[in-house]
C-alpha cells in the first residue's frame, strides 16, 4: 500500500509539474510551430491532420490547467529565464484566464473540424491554416500574459491575423471590411500603447501585478485608463465604436466569423476588464462604470434593432454580437457593489455567448453554401433541407435570447439578480427589452425556416453534407449543459475567488 501511495504521489507531482512548468509555454509554442509547419508544407491534407490533432491536444492541456487553477484557487505562474519582474517576464493563468483558455481551445477544436470540410478552394485553405494558428497563438498569448507590453504584442499579432483571415475570402466586400478592420485595429492598438507608455513613464514597471501594487488615482493614470479604454472599446466593438464589426464578421468565411465573434472581441474585453478591476482599479470611479453601463445598454438596444432590420443572415448574427457585447458592460457598474456576483455573471455570459455564437455562425456558413447566398427573404422552408443547421440555430438562439435551460438564461439571470441586489433597477429594464428584441430577430429567422415556401418562392438548395457541423452541435449541447449544471459551475467560479 505504501508503494502504491508513493507511486500515486509521484504521478500527481509529475502532473502538477507539467501543469505549472511545461503547459504554459506549450500554449504558445505549439500553435506557433503548427502555423510554421502549415505554411512551409503548403499541403491541405497535412494541415488538416495536424490541426485536428493539435486542437485536441490544446483542449486536454487547457482542461488540466482549468481544473488545477479552479480547484487550487490559486494562479499558475511561470517566470521566463528565472529573473523576477520587473527584469523578468511573468506568464500566469488565473481563474478567469483559465476559463478563457479552455473556451478558446474548445471552440477552436469545433471550428478546426468544421474548417477541414469547409473550403472548396485549395489556395484559400493553404492560406487559412497558418493564419488560423497564428490567431490561436495570439489569443492564448493575451490570456496568459502578465505584462502590459507583452499584451500589446499579442494584440498586434491577433489583429493582423484576423485581418488577413478576413481578406483571404477574396471578395471586394471582404477586402474593404478587412482594410477597415486593419485601420480600426491599428488605432485601437495605438491608444493602448499610449496608455502603456504613460504607465511605464510614471512607475517604470510593466508587470501587471507590480503596476497594480503601485498605481494611485491621479491625472496620469486617469488618462492612461481613458486611452486604453478607448482602444479596447474599438477592438471589442462597443457602441458607438462598433461600425467596423458588421461588415468584417458578415463578409468573412464562416469559420473566421465564428472565431471573431466568439473569441477575438472577448479578448479585447478581457484586457479591458482586467485593467478596470485589477491593474488600474484605484482609478475607477462609480461615474465611470455607470457611463460604461450606459454604453452597454445602448449597444443592446441598437444592436438588436439593426439585427431585426438586417436583410442577410450573417449580418443579422453580426449585429447580434454588437448587442450581446453590450450585456457584458452592464456588469461594470455592478462590480462596484457586488463584485463577486458581477464577475461570475461576466464569466458565465462569455462562455455561454462564445459557444452559442460560434455554433450559430458555423450553421449560417452551411446555409450560405447550400443556398449560394444568405438572404433572409429566401430562407422559407430551409428547415426541411438542412435540419441539423436549423437545429443548431434554434438551440443557440434559445441561449442568446435567454430561454431556460440554456447557459444564456443563467447568464442573464445572474445579471438580473445582481442588478436587483445592487439596487440598480434600471439595468433590469435593459435586460428585459434586450431579451424581447433578441426573440424578435431570431424567431424571425426560425419562422422563415419552418414556413412552407410558395410556388413562386420555391427553394433551391445545393446538395451539401452537414457532417462538418458535428463540432457546432457539440457547442450547442454545451450551452444546454452549462444551463442544466448552473449551480455547480457558478459555485466553482465563485469559490475560486
Amino acid at each position: 500500500m505504501k508503494r502504491v501511495a508513493m507511486i500515486l504521489k509521484v504521478e500527481v507531482n509529475l502532473i502538477n509539474n507539467f501543469i505549472t512548468i511545461f503547459s504554459i509555454p506549450t500554449l504558445m509554442i505549439l500553435p506557433m510551430v503548427i502555423a510554421i509547419i502549415c505554411f512551409v508544407a503548403g499541403n491541405t491534407r497535412l494541415s488538416r491532420l495536424i490541426s485536428v490533432i493539435s486542437s485536441i491536444t490544446l483542449v486536454v492541456i487547457c482542461a488540466l490547467q482549468a481544473g488545477y487553477v479552479l480547484q487550487q484557487a490559486a494562479p499558475i505562474e511561470l517566470i521566463i529565464g528565472g529573473w523576477q519582474p520587473p527584469l523578468g517576464i511573468r506568464l500566469s493563468i488565473n481563474e478567469f484566464s483559465a476559463i478563457m483558455l479552455l473556451m478558446t481551445s474548445t471552440i477552436g477544436l469545433a471550428i478546426t473540424f468544421y474548417s477541414t470540410q469547409y473550403f472548396d478552394d485549395d489556395e484559400k485553405e493553404i492560406r487559412f491554416w497558418p493564419l488560423w494558428w497564428f490567431l490561436i497563438t495570439a489569443l492564448n498569448g493575451v490570456f496568459i500574459s502578465s505584462d502590459i507590453f507583452n499584451t500589446y504584442i499579442m494584440l498586434e499579432l491577433l489583429g493582423l491575423s484576423a485581418v488577413s483571415l478576413i481578406a483571404i475570402q477574396g471578395t471586394q466586400q471582404a477586402l474593404q471590411a478587412s482594410f477597415q478592420y486593419l485601420l480600426v485595429g491599428l488605432f485601437g492598438s495605438l491608444m493602448y500603447l499610449l496608455g502603456v507608455a504613460i504607465i511605464y513613464r510614471t512607475y517604470g514597471v510593466l508587470d501587471n501585478q507590480l503596476v497594480a501594487n503601485l498605481v494611485e488615482s491621479n491625472t496620469s493614470m486617469q488618462l492612461a485608463l481613458a486611452l486604453i479604454t478607448l482602444g479596447m472599446m474599438m477592438k471589442c466593438a462597443l457602441f458607438p465604436l462598433h461600425f467596423w464589426l458588421p461588415s468584417a464578421h458578415s463578409n468573412a468565411s464562416a469559420p473566421v466569423s465564428a472565431m471573431l465573434s466568439a473569441l477575438v472581441v472577448k479578448a479585447a474585453f478581457f484586457i479591458l476588464f482586467t485593467f478596470w478591476f485589477k491593474i488600474l482599479a484605484p482609478v475607477v470611479t462609480f461615474t465611470a462604470v455607470t457611463i460604461m453601463g450606459i454604453f452597454g445598454a445602448m449597444a443592446v438596444i441598437y444592436g438588436s434593432y439593426r439585427a431585426f432590420t438586417s436583410p442577410r443572415l450573417k449580418q443579422l448574427i453580426a449585429y447580434s454580437t454588437v448587442a450581446q457585447i453590450g450585456y457584458l458592460f452592464l456588469a461594470f457598474p455592478l462590480m462596484f457593489t457586488t463584485p463577486d456576483l458581477a464577475r461570475t455573471a461576466v464569466i458565465y455570459f462569455i462562455v455561454a455567448h462564445g459557444c452559442a455564437k460560434a455554433a450559430m455562425f458555423l450553421a449560417a456558413g452551411v446555409i450560405q453554401k447550400a443556398m449560394g447566398h444568405d438572404q433572409l427573404s429566401q430562407l422559407q422552408g430551409i428547415a426541411s433541407q438542412l435540419p441539423i443547421s436549423i437545429f443548431v440555430f434554434a438551440v443557440t438562439s434559445a441561449s442568446l435570447i435567454g430561454l431556460p435551460p440554456s447557459g444564456g438564461f443563467i447568464a442573464k439571470w445572474l445579471l438580473l439578480n445582481n442588478a436587483v441586489e445592487a439596487q440598480q433597477w434600471w439595468w433590469v429594464l435593459t435586460l428585459f427589452i434586450g431579451g424581447l428584441l433578441a426573440s424578435a430577430y431570431l424567431f424571425r429567422v426560425l419562422n422563415l425556416a419552418f414556413t412552407t415556401p410558395t410556388q413562386e418562392n420555391s427553394l433551391t438548395v445545393l446538395a451539401i453534407s452537414e457532417s462538418k457541423l458535428l463540432g457546432a452541435v457539440g457547442l450547442s449541447i454545451i450551452t444546454i449543459i452549462i444551463g442544466l449544471n448552473a449551480m455547480w459551475l457558478t459555485n466553482l467560479i465563485t469559490g475560486s475567488y
